[in-house]
């Protein structure tokens, strides 16, 4: 029973047969094929000679290593990249007097005679000239061209005076800073160059404040202003003591009338209790009082006690 399965198995008809045979060919001809590139297709050799030779022409004529090797090597730098340089910059110190200056009016005729050389003097002169300022005497070592051997021998002589403009006038006196005068503002008349007198209070703090104002139909208290975008807390306690407010200055919505586009442009009303107010109105109809909203479920007790001032049922 055995060997008839296995024979039934192994059986191949002719063509299956044939077909075997093909295919073992192929697999043994693809396998074997690759052996055969090399002498089918020949490897183009380079010469590299005339790349080696470019790059060593290249190469610098004498090593710069020692210029990154030596322990403070400044000097060592400078020499490796302008031969002579530093020599030359020896020769002008050694000729430098050493005096007591101010690096925000020195001539040029005193930077020489300090020893710098007269490329950096006209660096020096050009920054200066852009209103540019040495405000301590470290900031000399921020000199394009100056060497830090030169900026540690000048700057136990340098004494700079302050020359800002608010400490002291042309005349030699002096010149207090400038203050606004701190008056009370009345915040729902104020103009924005009222509220600019304020400190702390710019241009753009002043439009966001009428903004504000415009938008809530006036501040019924001073505190409201704290609520202004952008306002820091800091700067509100400041002007909090200077703040004034006039009564009856207050716009208000009649809720029995007001449409959705209405109460939802007021900051503390918007859609979300402008539409449930209008539904309610139009099922139960018109409010008697101002306080008929807290049956309105959506509405709390701190959002009813800020939009108070501003409604009004006539």
């Amino acid at each position: 029973m055995w060997k008839q399965i296995i024979t039934d198995y192994f059986h191949f008809t002719k063509r299956e047969r044939t077909g075997f045979l093909v295919l073992l060919s192929l697999l043994l001809f693809f396998i074997i094929l690759p052996y055969f590139f090399p002498l089918i297709i020949k490897e183009k050799r380079y010469d590299y000679n005339e790349f080696e030779s470019a790059i060593a022409s290249l190469k610098p004529s004498r090593p710069d290593s020692k210029a990154f090797t030596v322990k403070g090597g400044y000097k060592n730098r400078y020499e490796s990249y302008h031969p002579g340089a530093y020599q030359e910059a020896s020769e002008i110190e050694a000729k430098a007097t050493l005096f007591h200056f101010d690096p925000n009016t020195a001539t040029a005729e005193d930077w020489e005679r300090l020893g710098v050389k007269e490329k950096t003097v006209a660096t020096i002169h050009r920054y200066l000239s852009k209103g540019g300022k040495f405000y301590k005497k470290e900031d000399i070592g921020k000199i394009w061209g100056l060497p830090p051997e030169q900026v540690k021998r000048l700057l136990p002589y340098v004494e700079i005076k302050d020359h800002r403009p608010e400490a002291v006038s042309a005349a030699g006196y002096e010149r207090k800073p400038y203050k606004k005068a701190l008056v009370e503002v009345n915040i729902n008349l104020a103009d924005s160059a009222e509220l600019e007198n304020l400190p702390g209070i710019g241009s753009k703090l002043s439009m966001r404040i009428i903004n504000f104002r415009e938008k809530l139909g006036g501040f019924h208290d001073v505190a409201q202003v704290a609520e202004t975008f952008g306002l820091p807390d800091s700067t509100f306690q400041k002007i909090r003591p200077l703040l004034t407010l006039s009564a009856g200055n207050v716009k208000r919505i009649n809720i029995n009338v007001a449409t959705i586009d209405e109460l939802k442009a007021h900051p503390y009303i918007r859609y979300r209790l402008a539409n449930p107010i209008v539904q309610y109105r139009n099922q139960h109809g018109h409010f008697t009082t101002v306080r008929d909203l807290e049956k309105i479920m959506i509405i709390s007790e701190t959002e009813l006690l800020k939009m108070a001032p501003y409604l009004t049922i006539e």
